[in-house]
């Protein structure tokens, strides 16, 4: 038996016979935007620097402090207009650089607490 003889019997096991009923073939659902790899990369180098620009604004740790969550907050809002009218990848890259600046500032805030024993965004 050829090997063209087994795919015409493959096929034709699960071809229905026309005795039942059938139902119509299940959709196929695609993405009609993808999220690639380029755009992410884009959207982190962005954020990035919007983080590192509005970072270097700081005088002082306290204002550091301020400075990213502002940056963040403003990200992040750009972030939520772009995944509804704009690049979705793009997007995540934004919240991404957006995260990991308030996670940096998280710890800047919390090394400078434990060195200073009082709270330094008050």
């Amino acid at each position: 038996m050829s090997w063209s003889d087994r795919a015409e019997q493959v096929r034709a096991r699960h071809l229905p016979s026309g005795l039942f009923p059938s139902r119509p073939p299940r959709p196929t659902y695609r993405e009609p935007h993808p999220v690639r790899a380029v755009a992410v990369a884009a959207g982190l180098a962005a954020g990035a620097l919007w983080m590192l620009l509005f970072g270097l604004l700081a005088t002082s740790v306290r204002g550091y402090g301020w400075w990213t969550f502002a940056a963040g907050v403003t990200a992040w809002a750009v972030a939520l207009g772009l995944v509804r009218f704009g690049d979705r990848g793009v997007a995540v890259g934004v919240a991404i650089a957006a995260g990991t600046g308030w996670a940096v500032a998280g710890a800047v805030l919390t090394a400078a607490w434990a060195a200073r024993a009082d709270w330094p965004l008050w």
